[in-house]
């Protein structure tokens, strides 16, 4: 079973989603932390009903992101996290958490990579006059969302959508799809790890 965290910076429905997956047994994962850097965010309250260990501090809090991360990575280490999943962590990851987890960070972005990367990716979408869109799992590198794509899923923009109207179809299928991409790719990992 895999020990993993998760990353969320908001409300945490792709957290809970994971959360469900994992009692479920459709994900064989043991979230071990959640890690958040917004003192308000909802996604605290859905960890602790879930009694799930969380760590929440700001950037501000510490000389530097060097030491913001050190302390991450400290309460990784203390609890055998193998694994990151970020789950609208609104933040990038610096070096320090890259060097420790190589390989092992993955991201979920709500449009179809390498189109409209970074914040508001689908207020972007709507902007460009997209017809399509969707989601976009990939490995995290030092970039804002340019590592290696695992998996994509489309999703139609139609003329008379809002943002709202395509938000929820873009998070449907988030919730749906990452714990089921997590789970290929920890099996894939375990296969592979067999002598």
């Amino acid at each position: 079973m895999k020990r993993i965290a998760v990353f969320a910076s908001g409300s945490g429905s792709n957290f809970q989603a994971l959360v469900e997956a994992v009692n479920a047994g459709t994900l064989d994962a043991n979230i071990r932390l959640l890690v958040c850097d917004q003192p308000s965010a909802a996604v605290l309250l859905r960890a602790q009903q879930a009694r799930i260990d969380s760590f929440c501090s700001s950037p501000k809090d510490f000389a530097d992101k060097t030491a913001f991360e050190m302390e991450i990575v400290q309460q990784l280490k203390s609890r055998d996290v193998e694994f990151i999943v970020l789950a609208g962590y609104m933040r990038l990851i610096g070096t320090t958490i890259l060097q420790e987890y190589p390989e092992s960070i993955v991201n979920i972005h709500p449009s179809l990579l390498p189109a409209f990367p970074g914040k508001d990716a689908i207020g972007q979408a709507l902007d460009a006059g997209a017809q399509v869109s969707g989601l976009t799992i990939h490995y995290v590198d030092s970039g804002m969302d340019t590592g290696p794509i695992i998996a994509q899923t489309e999703i139609q923009i139609h003329s008379n959508d809002s943002r709202d109207d395509v938000q929820k179809r873009i998070q449907q299928a988030e919730h749906i799809c990452y714990a089921k991409v997590l789970q290929e790719l920890f099996t894939k990992e375990t296969t592979n790890a067999s002598p």
